[in-house]
C-alpha cells in the first residue's frame, strides 16, 4: 500500500530487512534509491536524524530533510508511521513498549524542532486489537485504550492511541490486522524473523 511519499510492503514483497534483491525490487517499483536509512531497532522511543544511507544506530525512528533518501524500519506485528511534510518525512517502529511510550508523537517533536513540521501521516498494517492479547502489564500502560480480542481476552486498541498523537495531521491508514489479515509476515501468528518494511521519501 502507498500513500504519496511512504509505502508499506506485504509478505509478497519478501523479507525486505534481509532481502538485498527483494528491497531492490521494492524501491525499484516505487522508483527511489536502493540505498535506505535505517536504525537498530530497540523497542524505545529514541529519535535519529539522518542524512545518509546505513544504519544511523540504535533508535526507534528517524527523520530527514534531505531529498530522494528512503528511510525505513521493519515489522511483523508493530506499526510503521509515517510522518510527512514539504521540509522533511521520518518514520517511527512503534510497538507495544514504542506507542506507551511515545515513539510518534517523539518523531513529531524532534522534526518540529528543526522546521520539519509534518502535515499527514500514514499508518501501516500491525497487529489490532482484535488479535492482540495482552496480560496486566501492558494494559497498564495503555489506560483509555482497552480492548478485548475476537475471543474474549484482554487487548488493547494501539492504532487509536498512535492517532491521538497525530491531531492535526491528515492520517491515512492501511487498517489491517498483520495476525489475522493473511498477507502479512506476524511474529505472533508463527514466530516468523522475516520482515514488511515501511519505507518513506522526501520527494
Amino acid at each position: 500500500m502507498t500513500c504519496r511519499g511512504a509505502a508499506f510492503s506485504t509478505a509478497d514483497n519478501g523479507d525486505l530487512k534481509a532481502d538485498g534483491p527483494a528491497r531492490r525490487a521494492f524501491s525499484a517499483h516505487l522508483n527511489i534509491p536502493e540505498a535506505w536509512a535505517t536504525v537498530r531497532q530497540v523497542h524505545g522511543t529514541d529519535v535519529a536524524r539522518v542524512d545518509g544511507q546505513g544504519n544511523a544506530g540504535d533508535a526507534d525512528a528517524l527523520f530527514t530533510t534531505r531529498r530522494e533518501l528512503p528511510l525505513a524500519v521493519f515489522t511483523a506485528d508493530c506499526f510503521s508511521v509515517a510522518l510527512l511534510g514539504p521540509k522533511g518525512v521520518g518514520i517511527a517502529h512503534a510497538g507495544w513498549r514504542g506507542a506507551s511510550g511515545g515513539v510518534v508523537a517523539a518523531l513529531r517533536r524532534a522534526m518540529e524542532v528543526v522546521g520539519a513540521i509534518p502535515e499527514r501521516a500514514c499508518i501501516g498494517p500491525g497487529i489490532r486489537s482484535c488479535c492482540f492479547e495482552v496480560g496486566p502489564e501492558v494494559l497498564a500502560r495503555f489506560d483509555g485504550y482497552h480492548a478485548e480480542t475476537t475471543w474474549g481476552t484482554p487487548s488493547v486498541d494501539i492504532v487509536s492511541a498512535i492517532r491521538d498523537e497525530l491531531t492535526g495531521l491528515d492520517i491515512i491508514e492501511v487498517g489491517r490486522c498483520t495476525r489475522c489479515g493473511g498477507e502479512y509476515f506476524s511474529h505472533r501468528l508463527d514466530g516468523t524473523s522475516e520482515r514488511m518494511a515501511g519505507v518513506t521519501w522526501l520527494e
